[in-house]
């Protein structure tokens, strides 16, 4: 045995323990390496998706402060002037996005966002260097538009600054084909590089405000028109569009109804109540949803979960919610956006679930390292 070792050392050769300790130790370090890109990427995407939510909390809890401030009566719908519209009938969102690298853009090459969708229409961002100046837009893509639609705006451009010192301008447009609208000279280059770049990289925000959508609805299920009438008691007028309803069986499925309409108001004596800050088309498939049709797709579920809530119809509510749990194909963040803004419990809760990661534990035992998952540490960030 002695002389076997001895052998073994004179020729150069290691014992095989020795070569399979090495060959372990090369292999652990490779693996470690590989866990470490492993986890940062999962850390790049929580930081992507928490900036996402924390965002959504912002916009949320701006909503609410100014509902606060300025308190509105929110169990009868205004019907007296158009210009009296509820919060809660606004079509409101926000688009962020970082553009990396933005010093060494190219000239007049296009830089572009992901597409995002929001009531029925795709929006993306897009920026562009030229002639010494940034350009910055905002494009539309409705998802199921007719042959004649169009989209009136309300539109705030922002290029984040360093020190909140944001540059930002505003622009009302009516979108009536898929185009991107914005400044071919939003901001000097060079005034741009020097205040708004931070580690070389641009953060771009949009604020969209729909003020009315014409010719984006969907084939309807269900009739409202005269056809009605000798089964309805009262009409509900919204723009030109007439909807012949029942008083009864709208209050037996919304409080607001049941104020409006038998209540102690001036409409419940009134053959025919004028609403107003509604669209036409998602008070018709909001109206279908009482009326127990399945009308509710990813293209107007958020329209009538803004309704349903908006008038307190706990039904149409939780079909919305129902429909958003087993149907949806909308993105997480989306249905955690949507189950925020209208207290869809259930929904929110199935969100958070759904934030898991992959990850590799650091104590690595050997070659047979298997993967764990578990629930993302930023849930908690989820609590609004």
């Amino acid at each position: 045995m002695a002389t076997n070792e001895k052998s073994n050392t004179e020729s150069g050769k290691e014992p095989d323990s020795a070569i399979l300790s090495e060959n372990m130790k090369s292999l652990e370090k490779l693996m470690l390496a590989e866990t470490e890109k492993i986890r940062n990427h999962h850390e790049q995407k929580f930081n992507a998706l928490s900036a996402r939510l924390q965002s959504i909390e912002a916009s949320i809890q701006k909503s609410k402060d100014v509902s606060e401030k300025e308190p509105i009566n929110e169990s009868v719908v205004p019907t007296n002037t158009a210009s009296n519209v509820a919060p809660k009938t606004i079509k409101r969102f926000q688009l962020k996005h970082v553009f990396e690298d933005a010093a060494n853009f190219r000239m007049n090459k296009y830089y572009y966002s992901e597409w995002e969708e929001h009531y029925n229409v795709k929006w993306k961002m897009s920026v562009k260097r030229t002639n010494g100046r940034l350009g910055f837009y905002v494009h539309c893509q409705p998802i199921a538009p007719s042959e004649n639609w169009s989209i009136r705006t309300k539109l705030e451009y922002k290029v984040v600054g360093r020190s909140q010192d944001d540059f930002i301008r505003t622009f009302d447009y009516n979108y009536e084909k898929s185009e991107g609208l914005g400044f071919c000279g939003f901001q000097e280059w060079e005034e741009m590089k020097k205040w708004h770049l931070v580690d070389g990289n641009l953060t771009v925000e949009a604020k969209v405000t729909i003020v009315e959508t014409i010719g984006l609805g969907k084939e309807k299920l269900r009739k409202f028109d005269e056809s009605q009438k000798d089964v309805s008691d009262v009409i509900l007028t919204i723009r030109d569009t007439k909807f012949y309803v029942s008083k009864m069986y709208l209050a037996s499925q919304s409080s607001v109804f049941k104020a409006l309409l038998l209540g102690g108001f001036s409409e419940s004596k009134q053959s025919e109540v004028k609403l107003n800050g509604i669209d036409p088309d998602d008070f018709h498939y909001f109206l279908e949803v009482l009326y127990g049709e399945s009308s509710i797709d990813d293209g107007n579920v958020e329209d009538i979960a803004l309704l349903a809530d908006m008038y307190d119809a706990p039904i149409a509510i939780r079909k919305c919610e129902v429909f958003l749990l087993k149907e949806s194909k909308k993105t997480l963040d989306t249905k955690l956006e949507i189950a925020t803004r209208y207290h869809l419990e259930n929904l929110k809760e199935w969100c958070k679930t759904q934030i898991t990661t992959t990850v590799v534990p650091k104590n690595i035992s050997g070659p047979k390292n298997r993967k764990v998952t578990k629930k993302n540490p930023l849930r908690k960030l989820l609590c609004f």
